[in-house]
């Protein structure tokens, strides 16, 4: 079971959907998005009747497994948006950093206990290649305004002591580090207390129009089956299998991985320094990012991302030992004088991903359903951003965010099999070869990048 889940106060699920009902608005998917998107939409209507439903618990997938990274970034970093959305990256920056004043705001005034710490992010470069691109990075960072600072190696060894480090970029104020669990389960608990309607283990399984409305067919964990009629529908469903056919196009599911320490000794936390607690990811092509939890244990993940043929999901692939190992080891190669920690959890998790690597939105049935889909791995912060979006496009508002070229467009569609995961499993092994030789891409990393497809892990 991942840390995050793994706790006493992980509260208790609610009784899953049973017979018919009504909805203003029904929110399919338990998750940040959907938890956001019913809160806010019971915030600006608190007589709106917003109806939850989720096939597990709330937060138990992608909420609940991930790194706790909360970032500023709406396009999975500034040089991805810029690259992509040249003529509005500067509102889209803006925006961002809006967004995530907001989560922090949120998550003070509703007491929501997550550890939420606005500590920033430091990227390390751990070959030689890597410094310059830390400088490019620091170069369009200054010309966007983010405090960032460019440490060299034994700067950034006072930080955080490693022997792998030989430089780095401190983002001081753009990342925020929480327990994503928590908050997933604060914002349920705010969704309740404003009188938003939660059930748990209750698959959606079809939907159709008629009558002037969507009509949902649920199926408990219990056997029983439901029914909702509404209004309005927000697809909260991310890397698993959409309602919508079309979404199967431009999203695919990849694996991601990560491993927990037990609570480091007051000597341990002295060997490495890391007092000012910033999240830190080394910039490979196959990075890993790591960070220090609330009680002082180091989470260590990243590396691998598997993708499985026809996009098949499973609880099985939850656990990969060949990609375990190799993060223990990463881990003791990274800090040495921790040699004698212990790992007390190890878990994977589905990340959605797509092919511009940043959220893409749209709307179906007449304008009655809403979707957001595509974070790639940052949607801790973005899915507030996400859910904003949903609800304009629902009130079929003509509002900053729906005229937004990122709100507006789409990335390219993936192959279908086995073009897609022949694409797939031949640029990871790119990327890692690419890591192997200093950062040189062939000839396939490099058709991507002319097309606008090149990426990392």
């Amino acid at each position: 079971m991942p840390y995050w889940l793994d706790r006493p106060e992980r509260p208790d699920p609610l009784p899953p959907l049973s017979g018919a009902t009504e909805a203003d608005l029904l929110v399919v998917g338990g998750g940040y998005s959907g938890l956001w998107a019913a809160l806010l939409a019971k915030q600006a209507d608190p007589g709106r009747d917003v109806l939850l439903v989720e096939a597990g618990t709330c937060g138990w997938a992608a909420s609940g497994r991930n790194g706790g990274f909360c970032a500023a970034s709406l396009t999975h970093g500034l040089a991805n948006g810029a690259q992509r959305f040249p003529d509005e990256i500067d509102l889209l920056d803006r925006l961002g950093r809006e967004n995530l004043d907001a989560i922090g705001a949120t998550v003070a005034e509703l007491g929501i206990d997550c550890d939420f710490e606005r500590t920033g992010e430091l990227s390390v470069a751990v070959e030689p290649y890597q410094l310059d691109g830390l400088a490019e990075d620091v170069a369009l960072a200054r010309r966007y305004g983010h405090d960032v600072t460019l440490l060299d190696a034994d700067e950034v060894r006072a930080e955080v002591d490693s022997p792998t480090y030989l430089g780095g970029l401190w983002d001081r104020d753009r990342v925020a580090m929480l327990d994503p669990a928590r908050l997933a389960w604060g914002l349920r608990r705010a969704c309740l207390d404003l009188g938003v309607r939660i059930h748990e283990h209750t698959r959606v399984t079809g939907l159709r129009p008629g009558g002037g409305a969507l009509h949902a067919r649920t199926l408990g964990a219990d056997g029983v089956p439901g029914a909702v009629r509404a209004g309005r529908v927000v697809l909260a469903t991310n890397a698993f299998p959409p309602l919508l056919r079309r979404l199967r196009a431009w999203i695919v599911p990849v694996y991601d991985y990560a491993l927990m320490t037990e609570p480091l000794t007051p000597e341990q936390r002295d060997a490495i320094g890391w007092r000012n607690r910033q999240g830190l990811a080394d910039t490979g092509n196959q990075f890993h990012y790591y960070r220090i939890t609330g009680d002082g244990r180091i989470l260590f993940g990243g590396y691998d991302a598997v993708y499985h043929y026809g996009n098949r999901m499973a609880p099985a692939l939850e656990q990969r030992e060949q990609t375990f190992t190799a993060l223990a080891s990463h881990f003791f190669t990274t800090f040495p004088q921790l040699a004698d920690v212990r790992f007390s959890h190890r878990w994977g998790g589905v990340i959605d991903t797509c092919t511009r690597f940043c959220p893409f939105f749209g709307t179906a049935y007449s304008g009655r359903l809403a979707y957001a889909a595509g974070y790639t791995g940052l949607g801790v912060g973005a899915t507030r951003f996400g859910a904003r979006v949903m609800l304009d496009l629902l009130d079929g508002a003509d509002t900053p965010l729906t005229r937004l070229g990122l709100v507006r467009g789409k990335p390219l569609p993936f192959p279908p099999e086995p073009a897609r995961a022949a694409g797939i499993n031949l640029t990871r092994w790119s990327l890692a070869r690419a890591d192997a030789r200093q950062g040189r891409r062939n000839v396939w990393l490099r058709t991507l990048d002319r097309f606008g497809l090149g990426f990392d892990s």
